[in-house]
């Protein structure tokens, strides 16, 4: 098969979770890791260079957080989807992920290859239907 690897860029300040959400992509049919930024004012820029297909955004960073760093790439490509990610509550984070533009927001207690898989595939499937 000769289709593309999605283009991953992992966003977190904890190496900790950037090691398992590494894990995750690679465990992923498809799915490739391209890049790994610690803050989200590096996700930006490595957005503008790697123009990756799928960013995974921790929600709280220091400097500007995940979901200020979703809105300012969101603004410049349509290219991306962005899942946000944290360990706070869905019931409080879905709505801001929502009006921030991100495609979803996923509890990391429950990131895994299926939820990788089945949370990219949502998103693309919206964005043909518009």
């Amino acid at each position: 098969m000769s289709e593309k690897s999605v283009q991953v860029l992992i966003v977190d300040d904890q190496a900790p979770f950037r090691d398992v959400a590494r894990l995750v992509v690679d465990l992923t049919d498809g799915f490739e890791v391209t890049g790994e930024a610690k803050t989200g004012e590096e996700a930006v820029e490595m957005s503008r260079s790697l123009k990756p297909d799928l960013i995974l955004m921790d929600v709280n960073m220091p400097g500007i957080d995940g979901t200020e760093a979703t809105r300012i790439i969101l603004a410049e490509t349509d290219a991306v989807v962005i899942l946000l990610l944290s360990t706070y509550e869905p019931a409080e984070y879905e709505p801001r992920a929502a009006e921030a533009g991100a495609a979803a927001y996923i509890p990391k207690s429950a990131f895994d290859p299926d939820r990788l898989e089945e949370a990219w595939n949502e998103a693309t499937r919206q964005r043909s239907n518009t």
